[in-house]
């Protein structure tokens, strides 16, 4: 698998994809755009939204399976140990030469440096939580989500703040 983004882009969709403020009606309002998004395009995903350690959001679309809602878990589990991106974090250990499970000796099963996963950042305040999506193949996965934080940061600029 080669990533189609250097890893200075893939830090670089971190600090333009941040928000001024994420609350509950946020995550609402994200996760039903990602969703809506995900089945306009006929996706098998799971959309999962956190902050603080609440699961916030969750929808789970036809052909998704319980399978997916662990690699969701492990996925989020990276973002919340290492404040960025799994995609990142992974590309990070593969740029080395490595592989994440050989580079951090994690337990498989607890985390899941793959893409689909992003850190939601607060500005001023850092990363409170993540989003993630799961189904598709990593690439695909993190493509998704940050074309759907660019898509609501879009937006957000003619409606609200992000």
């Amino acid at each position: 698998m080669t990533s189609p983004w250097t890893l200075d882009e893939l830090t670089e969709q971190e600090l333009d994809l941040q928000f001024d403020r994420f609350d509950n009606d946020t995550a609402w309002e994200l996760g039903s755009q990602l969703v809506a998004a995900a089945r306009a395009a006929g996706l098998p995903v799971v959309v999962a939204i956190h902050r603080n350690g609440q699961r916030l959001f969750h929808a789970a679309l036809p052909g998704t399976s319980a399978d997916n809602d662990a690699w969701v878990e492990r996925k989020a589990r990276v973002v919340a140990r290492f404040g960025h991106s799994s995609f990142l974090i992974g590309e990070r250990c593969r740029a080395k030469g490595s592989t994440f499970e050989e580079t951090m000796r994690l337990d498989q099963d607890t985390y899941a440096a793959h893409g689909g996963s992003f850190p939601v950042t607060v500005r001023g305040v850092g990363v409170v939580g993540s989003v993630t999506v799961s189904g598709l193949p990593q690439v695909e996965d993190h493509r998704f989500v940050v074309a759907q934080l660019t898509e609501y940061s879009r937006l957000a600029k003619s409606t609200h703040s992000m």
